[in-house]
């Protein structure tokens, strides 16, 4: 069955530790699991994406990344999954440098990350549990492996009985929460959500954003951007905001 991480139990302190910011301790006792240093994208025709980022997420984080249409949000995820690289200084995911990152090393980085995008990205001549199974099959996991992972993939998104419908059957919450199932069925420490909820009515967004959370108290780490200041407001973690390419 599908094996997500488990959050580590937390080490006790004294009284006078206790006062200390419950974020502080938290960050000290876990590892980095994304850092970015001095990063700046700057596309061939002198548009820049990002100015100068400095970000740290660590194993266990759930964080969005907020800002308007255009401020760097999608540009700085795409760096973290290799899709594009920084102009200037360091990306390291999973303790992968991405400087000049590609083939086999990019493929293996790429397997320790679920990605889900806004447009689902689901292959239409396929289920649910085809798509699901999809990327299991292109990592040359076994038939029988395959089976095991797929089925608590579904019941962890809720569509187990729809797991036999085409994506064109389905509703655009459902089509998300499909793609969620595949960005995990593999079980990567790691989640990358870009604008998941930015086609989807509030009632679907905030299923998705449960979902999300649900994997967070797993120990996956989950970076969401958004434009929607009002579900950040009731999902309740923390916030960096993105403004012509600069987190502010």
């Amino acid at each position: 069955m599908l094996k997500l991480p488990t959050k580590p139990n937390p080490t006790s302190v004294n009284s006078s530790t206790a006062k200390t910011s419950d974020a502080n301790i938290n960050n000290a006792q876990k590892s980095v699991i994304v850092k970015l240093e001095n990063v700046r994208k700057t596309y061939a025709n002198g548009a820049v994406g990002l100015h100068d980022v400095n970000i740290k997420l660590y194993k266990g984080d759930f964080k969005f990344i907020t800002g308007h249409s255009g401020s760097g949000k999608s540009t700085l995820l795409k760096l973290l999954y290799g899709a594009e690289q920084a102009t200037d200084g360091d990306v390291i995911v999973n303790g992968f440098n991405l400087k000049g990152l590609k083939g086999n090393n990019l493929a293996m980085l790429r397997r320790k990350i679920g990605i889900v995008f806004q447009d689902y990205k689901l292959v239409p001549k396929r289920t649910v549990s085809e798509n699901i199974a999809f990327v299991l099959m292109a990592q040359g996991y076994t038939y029988k492996e395959i089976q095991r992972r797929v089925q608590p993939a579904l019941k962890m998104v809720g569509l187990m009985h729809k797991a036999d419908c085409f994506p064109e059957e389905l509703s655009g919450g459902e089509q998300q929460r499909t793609s969620i199932a595949r960005a995990i069925v593999n079980t990567p420490p790691l989640v990358l959500a870009d604008e998941p909820t930015g086609n989807l009515d509030p009632d679907n967004a905030w299923q998705v954003i449960k979902i999300l959370k649900k994997l967070n108290s797993f120990g996956v780490t989950v970076l969401l951007t958004t434009h929607d200041e009002q579900l950040v407001r009731a999902a309740n973690h923390p916030v960096l905001h993105l403004q012509n390419g600069y987190i502010v």
